[in-house]
């Protein structure tokens, strides 16, 4: 039923996210690093949208974007990176894994919530 996956190591990020989106009608289901990540997704197809820390411990988020796409063969889910980082290095093997986007935290949601029911809806 979860529409979106939010995974990061942080208790109050993944609550924070995941309460709010929430709370604009979207259904949210958290896990705790990259691996959990990978369980979660593998149990519910319908998962449209994955927000990813980059930094976690047993698997990060990278990483698990790129086992996303190629061991999963998954590319149909729309994936965001939610994280501190901010170099070009990593943002282009972000990019070359094949995410869509890259958020700077603070998550501030009012300002990407249009964009992130697009890419559940679409």
């Amino acid at each position: 039923m979860a529409q979106v996956l939010v995974v990061d190591d942080s208790a109050t990020v993944r609550n924070e996210v995941g309460d709010f989106l929430k709370k604009s009608g979207l259904d949210v289901i958290t896990a705790i690093d990259g691996r959990d990540g990978l369980v979660k997704l593998k149990g519910d197809p319908r998962v449209k949208l994955v927000i990813s820390d980059v930094n976690m411990p047993n698997m990060d988020g990278l990483t698990m974007v790129e086992k996303i796409r190629g061991e999963l063969g998954n590319t149909a889910v729309h994936i965001i990176m939610l994280t501190t980082e901010n170099t070009p290095i990593m943002k282009e093997r972000g990019k070359a894994a094949g995410i869509k986007g890259w958020i700077v935290k603070p998550f501030k949601g009012d300002a990407v919530l249009a964009t992130l029911k697009k890419l559940v809806e679409g």
